[in-house]
This record gives C-alpha cells, sequence and structure tokens, in this order.
C-alpha cells in the first residue's frame, strides 16, 4: 500500500474541524518568527532539516528578493502542516507575519483569520513595544495569545547567565506578558488567557537552533534546564542530535498549540460577536457561531497575492461556514457584485495545492474573482450584514507622489498602482485622473522604499517618486454657531452646526469598539457602546454615520422629505470629512450636527446639485467658525542607546521638535521615550545611526495627531495648498 503523503493527510483533515488549529506567529521585529516556522516546516517533512533557520539557504516563507535581503518579513506567508499529538492528527493552519512596524497592516489583516497566536519574545530583550503592538492587534480580533521564549541559546552563549538567573529573567518576561494581557483585553479574557508556565502555555528555546521546552514536557521527558548547558558544550553534530531525539521545537510548540489553543468550533462562538455585527438568531448567525460546514457560505478575505508570472489573483482567506467548491458562484458584499470561483486552493507547507472543496474553520485561498480587496466578505447570496471592516492599529502617515520614467507608462503605472493596494491595503493609493498625480501613503519611509522598488524590480516598470510629503488631519476647537448653508437654487438651506469629538467616543472608534458606516436602522452594538460611554438614547438615535473619526447626527424635527435627501446629506459630510477647508486634507474629531432644514416641496428642486454645495459650504463655515486647526501626525518612539550616547538623543530629539517624555537607565543602556512630529523625522533612521555610531535602536510605540504649533501653522497650510495647486477660493 502506497504510504500516505502530507496532501493525503491535509485532505483528509480539513473537514475535521475538531482537529483544526489556525495560528500565527507574532513578535517584534528579529525576534526569530520565520527561523521558527522554518522549523516547523522541516519537522513536517516540507523543507530540509540542514537549512532551517538558516539566513544563507533557509527562511521558506521569505518569497521576495527584498525580504532576503534585508532579513526581515514584509509579507504574511501561509503554510500548513499535519502534527501527531496523544495520537490524533491534526492539521495546523499557520500564518508567519512580519515584525516591523511598517509592515503591521499584515498582523492585522492575519488576525481575522486565525484564532490562536504564538508571540515570539527574544530572551535577552524581552517585551518591546512591538510586541505590545501585536498583543493588542490579536486580542482586538478576539485571538487567544501563547507565549514563546525565543533565542536562549544567547543568555547561555552570550550573556553567560546561570540556570537560577535565566529562570528569573523568564519569570520577568512572563509576569510582564500577563500585566499586558490584563491592561488590554476585554473583560472577560483577563484572566482567562494569562499564560502559565506550569500548564504549557508558556515554552522556552531557541528557534535557530531547533530547541524547545515547556514544564509539562521536561517533566515527560525527564530533561532540565542543566540538559541545556551542557548541549552547549555538545559539537554541532551531536547537538543535532540530541535536540531532534529529546527536545524538537516543533514537538513542544505544536503540543502547545493543540492544547492550548482553540479549534474553529470553539473560537467562531466568542470570535463572531465581536467581528460581526448582525442578528446572532438569525440563520446566517447560527451558522457563523456553529462553524456549520452545512451551513450559508461565509467567506472573508485578508490577502490577495498576485502570481507574477500567470498575472492571476489568489485571495486568501478564513471560511466561518459552508462550503467553498470550484466553480461556485458567489456574491461580493464591498464591491455589490457577483463572480465565479475557478480553483480552490489549500497550503501545503507553503506550496498552494488544489482541492475540489474545503470546509468551514479552514484558512484556505480562491482563484477566478477579479479585483477583489482584503476584507471582503464572500456570500453565495447578498447578506444584510458584511463582516467587521479590518481595522490596522496605525494609519498611512507618509506619502509620496509617483510617476513613471516614461510618460507612455502612465496607464501602466495606473494599473501597477490599483494591483499593489490590492496586494497591501495598508498601502493608501490616490489615482487623480484629471491632474495625473499619482499619491501612495504608507506607514513610513521603508514601507514605502519597498513597494516602490517591487513596482521596479517585480513589476518591470521604471518609476520615480517625490520626497516624503506628510499627511495632516484638520480639527476644531470648539463648539460653532449653527451655520446656514443654501442651495445654489435658493430654494433649500440647511442649519448645521459642529463641535469636538469627546475624547472616548473618538478612542472607541479608533480601537474599532465603535464600529463605522451609515446607520439605516437602530445599530445594538452602537447603541450599547455609545450608551456605555455617556450618550443619551435622544443623542444615540440621532446618529446616521460614524466616518473616518467623525460622527454625523441628524436632529432635525418633523421635516417630511428628509428622508429623501439624508443620504445626499451624508455623501456630502463624507466629502468634507476626507477633504476639510484649510488645505483639502481629512478632518478628525469631529461631531457635525443637522439642526434644520428647509427643502423645497419638488423633488426635481432638491437634487445632488442643490444639496452637496448647500451642506458643504455650510460644515466648512461652522469649521472655520469653530477655530478650524491643523493637527500633525506624531510618534512616540522608544529609543535605547548605550549611555554614553543619552547627550546626543537628547540634542538630536530636541532638533526635530520632539519631546522627552521618559528616560530609565538600566545598567549599560539608556531607554528614551520621546513625542517627534513626523514632519520632522524624514530621514530619521540615518540620523539615529549617525548621533550614536550605529548602536541606537528605535521603535514604534504609539502614534496619534497633535495640533501644529500656531507659529507654524499658516506657513504648513500655504505649503500644502501649493502643493496641491489650490487657488483661494478652492
Amino acid at each position: 500500500m502506497a504510504k500516505e503523503t502530507s496532501s493525503d493527510k491535509i485532505k483528509r483533515l480539513i473537514s475535521k474541524q475538531e482537529n483544526i488549529r489556525n495560528i500565527a506567529t507574532s513578535a517584534h521585529i528579529h525576534h526569530g518568527k520565520t527561523a521558527f516556522t522554518d522549523n516547523l516546516l522541516a519537522a513536517a517533512g516540507l523543507m530540509s532539516e540542514k537549512i532551517a533557520g538558516s539566513l544563507e539557504e533557509g527562511m521558506a516563507t521569505w518569497q521576495h528578493a527584498d525580504e532576503q535581503e534585508r532579513l526581515l518579513t514584509v509579507d504574511a506567508a501561509n503554510v500548513s502542516m499535519v502534527h501527531e499529538y496523544r495520537g490524533k492528527e491534526y492539521l495546523i493552519n499557520l500564518i508567519d507575519t512580519p515584525g516591523h512596524v511598517d509592515f503591521s497592516g499584515n498582523v492585522t489583516r492575519a488576525m481575522r483569520a486565525i484564532d490562536g497566536t504564538f508571540v515570539l519574545v527574544c530572551a535577552v530583550e524581552g517585551i518591546m513595544p512591538q510586541t505590545e503592538t501585536v498583543l493588542r492587534q490579536a486580542l482586538r480580533e478576539r485571538v487567544k495569545p501563547v507565549l514563546f521564549i525565543n533565542k536562549v541559546d544567547r543568555l547561555i552563549k552570550e550573556l553567560k547567565l546561570t540556570p537560577e538567573a535565566m529562570q528569573e529573567r523568564f519569570k520577568k518576561i512572563i509576569q510582564e506578558f500577563n500585566l499586558l494581557i490584563e491592561q488590554i483585553a476585554e473583560k472577560e479574557y483577563k484572566e482567562k488567557w494569562k499564560v502559565n508556565v506550569k500548564d504549557g502555555s508558556v515554552a522556552f528555546g531557541s528557534a535557530v537552533d531547533n530547541w524547545a521546552l515547556s514544564i509539562p514536557f521536561m517533566e515527560k521527558k525527564a530533561i532540565s534546564f542543566k540538559d541545556i548547558y551542557k548541549l552547549y558544550e555538545m559539537s554541532e553534530e551531536e547537538r543535532k542530535k540530541w535536540v531532534w531525539e529529546n527536545a524538537p521545537l516543533y514537538e513542544v510548540v505544536l503540543d502547545m498549540a493543540v492544547k492550548h489553543l482553540p479549534n474553529p468550533i470553539e473560537a467562531q462562538k466568542y470570535r463572531i460577536p465581536k467581528i460581526w455585527f448582525g442578528d446572532l438568531e438569525s440563520k446566517f448567525g447560527k451558522d457563523l457561531l456553529s462553524c456549520n460546514k452545512n451551513g450559508e457560505l461565509a467567506f472573508i478575505s485578508t490577502r490577495i497575492i498576485i502570481d507574477p508570472r500567470s498575472g492571476k489573483e489568489v485571495c486568501v482567506g478564513r471560511l466561518f461556514s459552508g462550503t467553498i467548491k470550484n466553480g461556485m458562484e458567489v456574491y461580493l458584499n464591498g464591491a455589490k457584485r457577483t463572480g465565479r470561483i475557478q480553483q480552490v486552493i489549500v497550503y501545503n507547507g507553503i506550496k498552494p495545492e488544489q482541492f475540489e472543496e474545503v470546509p468551514a474553520g479552514n484558512v484556505l485561498g480562491i482563484v477566478g474573482i477579479k479585483d477583489i480587496f482584503a476584507g471582503e466578505t464572500i456570500t453565495e447570496k447578498q447578506v444584510e450584514q458584511p463582516f467587521e471592516a479590518i481595522r490596522h492599529i496605525f494609519e498611512p502617515v507618509v506619502t509620496k507622489s509617483i510617476e513613471p520614467l516614461k510618460p507612455i507608462d502612465l496607464p501602466k503605472l495606473v494599473e501597477v498602482l490599483r494591483q499593489v493596494s490590492k496586494e497591501d491595503p495598508s498601502i493608501k493609493v490616490e489615482i487623480n485622473e484629471q491632474t495625473g498625480e499619482n499619491l501612495i501613503s504608507g506607514m513610513g519611509e521603508l514601507h514605502l522604499e519597498i513597494i516602490e522598488n517591487r513596482i521596479i524590480t517585480e513589476k518591470g516598470l521604471g518609476v520615480k517618486t517625490s520626497p516624503p510629503i506628510i499627511v495632516y488631519r484638520e480639527g476644531i476647537k470648539k463648539e460653532s454657531p449653527i451655520i446656514e448653508g443654501r442651495s445654489p437654487n435658493k430654494h433649500n438651506s440647511f442649519y448645521i452646526k459642529v463641535e469636538p469629538l469627546e475624547d472616548n467616543i473618538y478612542e472607541a472608534i479608533k480601537s474599532g469598539e465603535l464600529p463605522e458606516g451609515r446607520i439605516k436602522k437602530k445599530n445594538q452594538v452602537v447603541f450599547d457602546k455609545l450608551s456605555e460611554l455617556g450618550w443619551d438614547g435622544d443623542t444615540i438615535r440621532n446618529v446616521k454615520d460614524i466616518y473616518k473619526g467623525n460622527i454625523f447626527l441628524d436632529e432635525t424635527r418633523g421635516e417630511v422629505h428628509i428622508g429623501e435627501v439624508i443620504e445626499m446629506v451624508l455623501d456630502a459630510f463624507e466629502m468634507v470629512a476626507d477633504s476639510g477647508p484649510l488645505a483639502r486634507e481629512p478632518c478628525m474629531k469631529m461631531k457635525v450636527s443637522l439642526i434644520d432644514v428647509r427643502l423645497h416641496e419638488d423633488a426635481i428642486h432638491r437634487g445632488p446639485a442643490q444639496v452637496y454645495p448647500a451642506v458643504r459650504a455650510a460644515i466648512n463655515e461652522s469649521m472655520k467658525k469653530a477655530n478650524a486647526s491643523l493637527f500633525e501626525p506624531i510618534q512616540i518612539h522608544l529609543i535605547e542607546v548605550p549611555n554614553q550616547f543619552l547627550g546626543e538623543i537628547t540634542k538630536l530629539v530636541g532638533s526635530k521638535r520632539g519631546q522627552l517624555i521618559e528616560i530609565k537607565q538600566e545598567g549599560s543602556i539608556a531607554e528614551i521615550k520621546a513625542k517627534l512630529p513626523v514632519a520632522e523625522m524624514i530621514g530619521w533612521s540615518n540620523d539615529l545611526r549617525s548621533a550614536t555610531e550605529g548602536r541606537g535602536v528605535s521603535s514604534l510605540v504609539d502614534q496619534l495627531f497633535e495640533e501644529v504649533p500656531q507659529s507654524l501653522q499658516a506657513e504648513v497650510i500655504k505649503r500644502i495648498r501649493d502643493r496641491k495647486g489650490l487657488t483661494e477660493n478652492q
């Protein structure tokens, strides 16, 4: 009888939902996620053990040349493998995610597809800013974390710690990790999801040397930390042999995944109410909650990969309900159109393989549907409530204009930019057909640099880009009087006032607790959240739109025709939110109220050409009366340098209009928390290297917007308006 292949095993296990684990690796940059994934693939027989974790030949999930050159993960990569635990086989669908903050959008999207994550922490560096960010991303999607303390070999070889000192270090990392869970998690999970060294939800090891330990595993195999010290006295060959026989990384961590991370049936019971705001008592709602493979189809796309050879779009995502089949006609709820699936793909290692059909509870790919975007809800027929939008932790704040080297290539550039925005939705692309100016916005300089390089090397198009442009925000500082906006035909009037949105409401929108979108009828999630944040029932009932950190309320009473114009009013509100009166920059943190209207009896006299200008003029004028102001993006960075460079860093931060928030000194290292305007941070990495002789490291902790100093307001507004070619009246 022929030996069963890994492909045969996957085929057999995709329908055993209790035996599926959808998981990810997540960590701060260079904490070892890709070497960790390599070792899991090697153990499953899907790559050579000899090269697993090797920078020269390994790193199987680095599929782009720029990842290999820069030694960092840029794109999330899907791999699947089969693992045996206590006599049963399990299908592990794993996504290896990036650690660099510029690519954190990939982490956010991966979290929608999975139910559990290994958070890797370097034993030497400990909990870092991006560790907190990835944990925040996981908990926001109700993804359960377990902890892997990596690079323990460095504690032995470099720091020469005793076993006792090493355990103290572990204890400190675990305490900090659990403190973060307590601070970030929702009430129900603050205690339940803390990790515990005794039950095995914490493991220690070295991905590069392919070993791992957990307390249950050490008890089972009668191994102690002293054995690990002896390991580093052996020759490399002896060490590999001992590791493989006694403490292979794959066995420890995949046992941990099976035991401590949920299967899709368990996970969807509590994840669905967080990511889907429809009626849980409906047939569709019950299918989602129970991960019903015979139920109505519900798939969400989390990543688009465009095959460089065939140009085909592979849409990767999670199937929450139903069974997806070759040839099936489906409905795209965001794009509002149908499409046909030509192929269904499941990963065998990193290799995609075609399957006839795949049931709910799996991470998979589909081919055949054109122009699909990450975050799309795919069903068989249109549903009233798609999945909640995937929200990124940080917004793009650095922009460049981009143009082809040869003007004849402009149509090709437009097509390539559309592809780029599909492959990486955290890149914002603005194509202006009228002016011919094309803008790309990203998380930072490195993000844009990599995209630009891929357009040249992988898409084969020569381009040039402008120096970085910073995206500002427009906001207000006080409540405005009620302002009348009259339509061009003078037959309609809209009475509007604006006021600053409360901090707690704005934070709830930013964090995703308060979902954005137009509100057609009573939305229980919005009602409950606003109620909890202190708004009364009458005010909440007036909420008609939550858009990009702004809220619109309809406070009119008894106006018969309001229902016929309200959608146009909301369109106009969104236009101003996208492009404010000062410099046509996006608006933030505003509450806009329609107080009263006077409408012409005849519908022909209150069409879009009358409503849009009137509402926009009223909001713009209200903003000016409310002290409209320009706000700039600010980043909070944690800078680590040897003590002797503390003075240089203080000078560097001061030269960039920055503020020192906190300085800590531990041993020979200083940790500086500083607040820096993004506008002054162009070239920051080079400046930091120069000031510290290459020994300084900087990590993004948080991002916010603060008012541009009054002395600079007029100059910055003029600069932006000039760049956009705006006249005085525009």
